[in-house]
C-alpha cells in the first residue's frame, strides 16, 4: 500500500533531523567503504560499466578495470600506469588484442582509448585516480572516451552503437 504524498511529507517534517541524516548516511558511507579496486562506474545513460578489479601482484599497472558494453556481451579491457611522481594516472583501454609477443601496430590496432584518467568528488574537485587500498573516486574523467570508441573495432553493428559520456559516475562496490 503506498502512502499519499501529503501523508509522507508530513511524516518526514515530524522526524527529528538525526533520525533523517541516518537514513541518507548509507550512500555517503558506501563510497567511503569502497575501495577503488572494487569500484563499479557507470555512464550518465547507464550504457556501459566500468569494473576495477584487484591487481593480486606486482606491476607497473597500478589499476586494472574492466569496460563492459551494456546489453551485448562486449567487455574491453583497461589499464592504469602512474606516472613516477605518482601524480597522473595514464590509462588504456584494449579490445581484442592478440596474445603473446605483440608489436606496437598490433597494440594500437586494438587500443580503443588512450589518455588520462582523473578522479573527482561530488564538488568537481579533480585529482590523480587513487590507488589500491584507497577510497573510491565519486566520479572518473576519461577525456573524449565516447569519440574514441566511435572510431575504434569496438563500435558497429553487433558491438557498441551508444557512444558512453566521458565523466562515469561510482554505481556500487563489488564484494
Amino acid at each position: 500500500m503506498t502512502m499519499p504524498a501529503r501523508t509522507m511529507m508530513t511524516k518526514l517534517a515530524s522526524m527529528p533531523l538525526v533520525t533523517l541524516a541516518w537514513a541518507v548516511a548509507p550512500v555517503t558511507a558506501q563510497a567511503e567503504e569502497c575501495v577503488q579496486e572494487k569500484a563499479v562506474y557507470v555512464d550518465m545513460d547507464n550504457a556501459y560499466e566500468l569494473r576495477f578489479e584487484p591487481m593480486e601482484s606486482e606491476s607497473s599497472v597500478s589499476n586494472r578495470f574492466k569496460l563492459a558494453v551494456r546489453n551485448t556481451n562486449i567487455v574491453a579491457e583497461g589499464v592504469v600506469m602512474r606516472s613516477d611522481d605518482q601524480l597522473r594516472a595514464d590509462g588504456r583501454i584494449m579490445f581484442e588484442c592478440p596474445e603473446g609477443d605483440v608489436t606496437g601496430a598490433d597494440l594500437r590496432a586494438c587500443t580503443v582509448w588512450q589518455g588520462m584518467v582523473y578522479a573527482s568528488d561530488l564538488k568537481g574537485h579533480i585529482r590523480a585516480l587513487p590507488g589500491e587500498g584507497e577510497s573510491a573516486a565519486d566520479r572518473l574523467f576519461l577525456p573524449a572516451l565516447g569519440p574514441s570508441i566511435q572510431k575504434s573495432s569496438l563500435w558497429g553493428k553487433g558491438k557498441a552503437t551508444v557512444a558512453p559520456w566521458d565523466v562515469l559516475s561510482l554505481k556500487g562496490c563489488n564484494q
